[in-house]
């Protein structure tokens, strides 16, 4: 099942033009947002607008487990506190807790990756029904302001 027909029928080329527009959108938002982003691509000369295509991925540093753990609990997020609607932390039993937060946006991104994967799996009703559920399930969850 094809669950979204213009990006997952795109032309390669097409493709490769919105990964590289999006790349470059993502480490401007880094580097404006994230201190720990903004030192680690001043340090290798990572700028959003040098960027040509997503080939220059390949130049950027790997974020590892103990940078996560190095930024605890909230420095790596390049939102601001208000915005994020949900977290996940790992329970710290080797180290420190890891601690990941997501936007609503996050939400329905992630909702609309799983439906996709379903879908491309072969279900049909699975899939529409879960990028539903989970953008109408989380805008139920009352503000905590």
């Amino acid at each position: 099942m094809i669950w979204d027909p213009y990006h997952e029928c795109m032309d390669v080329e097409q493709r490769r033009v919105l990964q590289g527009r999006r790349l470059r959108e993502t480490v401007a938002r880094l580097k404006a947002n994230v201190p720990f982003y903004r030192e680690r691509f001043d340090g290798i000369g990572v700028n959003a607008e040098d960027i040509t295509s997503i080939d220059d991925l390949a130049q950027f540093p790997f974020t590892v487990k103990e940078d996560l753990r190095d930024n605890y609990p909230f420095g790596l997020f390049a939102a601001p506190l208000d915005e994020v609607v949900r977290v996940h932390a790992s329970s710290g039993t080797t180290g420190k807790s890891t601690v990941v937060g997501y936007t609503e946006q996050d939400v329905d991104l992630w909702s609309e990756v799983m439906a996709r994967s379903i879908g491309c799996a072969g279900s049909t009703t699975v899939a529409s029904g879960l990028a539903a559920r989970s953008s109408q399930c989380l805008r139920a969850i009352p503000s905590a302001s």
